[in-house]
């Protein structure tokens, strides 16, 4: 039988950590993106991570496989080229568009992560990505869509 995982609950009144701690989490998270390496005081020790993509969806628990799950999608450092974040009772949500380089091709996706914080560090994070694009859908996509904002 599945195990269903809850939402935490803040704190009556109160907010699991404050906005610039909050935030600074965001900005390691956001460094292990372009990374792959997981700093210190990151994620808690049983982590949990939901990641849906088009057509799929992976789980990982604990740090090891947390950042395994990561890298098996985008094994190469990259860079998050916008963000933006924007903190909640439990944690935070950042939206970011992220580009990498791997096997002589340059890849592209958007993704939202929402993380719930528990002691300073990431307990559970779920993860929704647009999928990765290819340089030839990146460009197809600026042939044929014009974007009201980027």
């Amino acid at each position: 039988m599945a195990r269903t995982r809850s939402t935490p609950e803040p704190p009556p009144g109160g907010v699991v950590t404050s906005g610039d701690a909050t935030r600074a989490l965001a900005g390691k998270f956001v460094a292990f993106l372009e990374t792959g390496d997981s700093p210190p005081g990151l994620w808690t020790a049983d982590v949990f991570c939901d990641f849906t993509m088009p057509q799929w969806r992976l789980q990982a628990q604990g740090i090891e496989d947390v950042v395994t799950l990561r890298k098996t999608g985008h094994p190469a450092p990259g860079r998050v080229s916008r963000s933006r974040f924007d903190p909640t009772p439990t944690g935070f949500v950042l939206e970011v568009e992220e580009q990498w380089e791997q096997d002589g091709e340059t890849w592209y996706c958007r993704e939202l992560f929402r993380a719930d914080v528990s002691g300073g560090a990431i307990s559970d994070l779920s993860v929704y990505c647009t999928g990765d694009w290819d340089r030839e859908r990146v460009a197809r996509h600026a042939r044929q869509v014009r974007l009201i904002r980027v």
